[in-house]
């Protein structure tokens, strides 16, 4: 059976018209004849949805019994048995209800498009999982419905329900998205105007991401090699040489001259991995083009303007920047350039920009010495074999009466040749193959002993020899000089890894940096110095090795300056200039480390002293309000009983003195709060942990709220818990008396417990307004109290010290949004190891 196809609108906030969108498709698709159903749609009281619901068959939805309340989802199993030819599935992100068939609706679109079913669903832009931080930053909701993005791209149509912000914020007043109730908060909050736009921009640019992948899958499926200008691309040839920074800053403006064109730089390196250009050049315009919002790409290829070529191509790029030619005039002889290659071969569908800067024509410099650098016994060795190795083989020929012929003795002594050019590189290898041909001249070459030929076939075999022998050497030599180069590269481009992947982790300290680049580049000493201007001394930020280095920078062996006012400082030995450019990417790190160092102290020196100015204000205001207000009401009371004016009925005595004991309670409560948050802040909390049942505790912990406002529901079954009695009591208080607090009277907080796996839960349930998602950890904070809660109710401590007696119990304490509204407390707690846990019926458990 053939896969379904789903189609998607996607669309960049709530009420840009996507449910619309999909219920008019459906409409126009039973116009046609297709057999369409309603699997899940919410019309969320909007009457223009609703009524484009009528006249559409609706598949029965599944009724679901979660924690006393009634909820329904997508039957599945209903829809598969209708099997319709489209299947409308609002809200893709949707996290199922607990006991669904799957946890995710995304998930329950996979079956019916398994089963051969197209869907038509819907997705907002914030439920885009690799959006979430972005979309966070920008409206500052984090969206907890989300859906992968592979599953939206998969895809077979996806079309944008597009909206100004003005038209949706009208709509918004008008009421037709929210409740009068909701508009204005709305309106001030989530739907601003620029929360608005910048969403709108993420889905107009991942759509146009979309449509781009489309693009280049059919150009590749066809085979179409030629540019579709559809987009500006400008494609920026980079050579690592100084002009590279003008070219970038002329695409960038030639960019910026068209709405939605992209900048692409393009380095061209050879296959053999040897190249002449400057790594922290390269570096740098690297920065500079992704500062002005391009990419930076690598590209291996020996020809290069083939390579160049061939990646403006694959990108379907329209426009190509390259310098001018840095060769001086003589240099042509050689070949066209790059430049003139390019312009030629680009076709009528590239434009080929030639920019001028200023190193045109000042040579491209010839490449730096790249020795084999094999040591001087190597060296020596070489010397011996291609001199002296010939002499002996000479004596050894001579001296036995063995006639080889002319043409094996060239063979013997052309292999002394090559070894001397594997052991020594070019120059003893020339040495011996000069030295080999006059030898091979006088002693085997008749006449024999005389400097003269008689043969000329001899002569052209002593010529051959000597052009062979020099042939050899020089492909030996270069192959030596080409493997000690590509080793050198890759160790230092597993060094630039190394350092790199420490940057992005961000784990290197000061000291352990330093440590690292004494140890790769085998110094005695490490210093990092700095000075605050060109005329004070300078200062030595940090230091490794057995003598360090803290005067001035010159002093040492090498230095490496890092910016106007900092030095990296090496004592050991004088390193070559190759060795410069890994030393410049660790001194730039070393920078970097020291800076962020410094930040991260001033970051934790202000937080600490934040921390403290909030505590001292929120206990200033405390003591100034919340524990006055008690005061001041048995004050009064007492003041009443003693005034001698006015004579009190018993009633009225009764009713002053209970005035005094409530007073008297609740500054009791309050400076236990206060006590108990100076006990965990102090660390002196010790737990006396004990194996006890939640039913003896928590009904305990129910003094101090009303009558009937809490429901229990503590199986008998539970297993023991781990727990101090007396803190647990105390946690348990607090969360229920919050609970309470925000409860509405007619709903009552429900308190129930259960076991799963090695943990036992509890969990405290109100109806009241709930907290928002970014609010769920503050409320934990000291002195903190969450929307209109009522001066006089208390310090904002009670959860503060509830999470922190639950933790050092060992358990956890969260907040989590109640279904249909309201806050659940959720308290996890070790079971004991006495009473074997219930297994839970994990079909009845939360899946998602």
């Amino acid at each position: 059976m053939a896969r379904g196809k789903l189609r998607i609108y996607l669309g960049a906030a709530p009420g840009v018209g996507k449910t619309y969108a999909m219920l008019a498709e459906a409409h126009r698709r039973i116009e046609r004849g297709t057999d369409c159903v309603v699997a899940f749609v919410e019309h969320h009281n909007r009457p223009r949805t609703e009524v484009m619901l009528h006249g559409l068959e609706q598949v029965a939805r599944k009724e679901l019994e979660y924690r006393g309340s009634q909820f329904t989802e997508m039957d599945v199993d209903a829809v598969l048995r209708r099997a319709p030819a489209v299947a409308l599935v609002d809200e893709l992100p949707h996290t199922n209800v607990p006991g669904s068939r799957n946890a995710k609706r995304w998930q329950d679109v996979e079956e019916l498009l398994e089963a051969g079913i197209d869907v038509i669903s819907t997705v907002n832009i914030q439920h885009l999982e690799s959006l979430g931080d972005v979309v966070e930053s920008i409206t500052g909701v984090r969206q907890r419905e989300t859906v992968p993005d592979e599953v939206v791209r998969r895809a077979d149509q996806i079309e944008l329900v597009d909206m100004s912000p003005q038209a949706l914020r009208r709509r918004m007043a008008h009421g037709n998205i929210y409740k009068a109730d909701k508009v204005d908060a709305a309106l001030s909050n989530y739907f601003r105007p620029g929360n608005l736009t910048a969403l709108r921009e993420l889905a107009l640019l991942w759509v146009a991401d979309r449509v781009d992948e489309y693009l280049q899958q059919y150009r590749g499926e066809h085979n179409i090699r030629s540019t579709w200008q559809a987009r500006e691309r400008i494609v920026v040839g980079l050579t690592g040489g100084p002009e590279g920074r003008t070219l970038i800053r002329r695409a960038a403006r030639m960019a910026a001259k068209g709405s939605g064109s992209e900048i692409l730089a393009v380095y061209i390196a050879r296959s053999d991995g040897l190249t002449a250009a400057s790594p922290k050049e390269l570096a740098v315009q690297r920065t500079l083009v992704e500062d002005l919002g391009g990419t930076f790409h690598h590209v291996i290829g020996d020809d290069i303007p083939a390579a160049l070529l061939e990646f403006a191509r694959g990108v379907n790029a329209t426009q190509i920047v390259l310098g001018s030619s840095r060769r001086k005039s003589w240099q042509y002889v050689f070949g066209p350039g790059v430049g003139a290659t390019v312009a030629r071969e680009s076709g009528p569908d590239l434009d080929v920009h030639i920019v001028t800067h200023g190193e045109v024509a000042k040579g491209r410099g010839l490449p730096v010495a790249r020795g084999a650098r094999l040591g001087r016994s190597r060296i020596i060795w070489g010397w011996l074999v291609g001199i002296v190795g010939p002499a002996l083989l000479t004596l050894l020929l001579t001296n036995i009466d063995a006639d080889l012929g002319l043409a094996n003795d060239m063979l013997l002594f052309l292999t002394l040749t090559v070894a001397a050019a594997l052991l020594g590189g070019l120059v003893p290898s020339l040495a011996s193959a000069a030295f080999g041909s006059l030898l091979l001249n006088y002693y085997f070459t008749p006449p024999l002993h005389q400097w003269t030929i008689s043969d000329a076939k001899n002569i052209v075999a002593i010529v051959v020899f000597v052009s062979v022998a020099i042939s050899v050497a020089s492909v030996v030599d270069l192959a030596a000089r080409r493997t000690h180069q590509a080793a050198r590269l890759r160790a230092e481009s597993e060094i630039l890894s190394h350092l790199a992947g420490s940057v992005l982790r961000g784990e290197n300290s000061l000291d352990s940096l330093l440590e690292t680049v004494r140890e790769t580049f085998a110094m005695e000493s490490v210093a990092l110095l700095e000075r605050e201007s060109d005329v004070t001394p300078w200062t030595c930020a940090g230091s490794v090795g057995a003598r360090a280095h803290v005067g001035r920078p010159e002093d040492a062996d090498v230095d490496v300056p890092v910016g106007d006012h900092m030095a990296l400082a090496l004592s050991g030995r004088v390193l070559p200039a190759e060795d410069r450019r890994v030393l410049a990417a660790f001194a730039a790190q070393a920078a970097v480390v020291l800076d962020r160092q410094r930040l991260q102290t001033e970051a934790d020196q202000a937080r600490t002293l934040a921390e403290g100015n909030r505590i001292r204000t929120a206990l200033l205001a405390a003591v100034s309000h919340d524990l006055r207000t008690p005061l001041a009401g048995i004050k009064a009371a007492v003041t009443s009983l003693r005034s001698e004016d006015v004579e009190w009925s018993e009633e009225d005595q009764a009713e002053l003195l209970a005035g005094i004991e409530a007073g008297a309670d609740r500054l009791d409560h309050l400076v236990g709060n206060l006590l108990d948050m100076s006990r965990l802040q102090t660390g002196t909390v010790a737990p006396l942990i004990r194996e006890i049942d939640l039913d003896e505790v928590v009904p305990m912990a129910l003094g101090g709220v009303p009558d009937g406002s809490v429901v229990l529901d503590i199986p008998e079954e539970l297993p023991m818990v781990a727990v101090d009695k007396g803190l647990l009591e105390r946690a348990v208080a607090n969360i229920v008396e919050n609970a309470v607090k925000y409860a509405p009277a007619e709903e009552p907080v429900f308190v129930s417990a259960s076991a799963l796996g090695d943990r036992v839960e509890l969990r405290v349930v109100d109806r009241g307004p709930g907290v928002p998602d970014d609010a769920k950890d503050r409320i934990f904070e000291p002195f903190q109290r969450y929307g209109d809660a009522p001066r006089g109710s208390g310090v904002g401590l009670g959860l503060a010290v509830a999470r922190g007696f639950v933790e050092s119990m060992g358990g956890t304490l969260n907040a989590e949004d109640t279904p249909g509204g309201g806050l659940t407390m959720v308290l996890t707690l070790k079971a004991a190891a006495g009473r074997p846990p219930v297994v839970p019926d994990l079909s009845a458990q939360m899946t998602s």
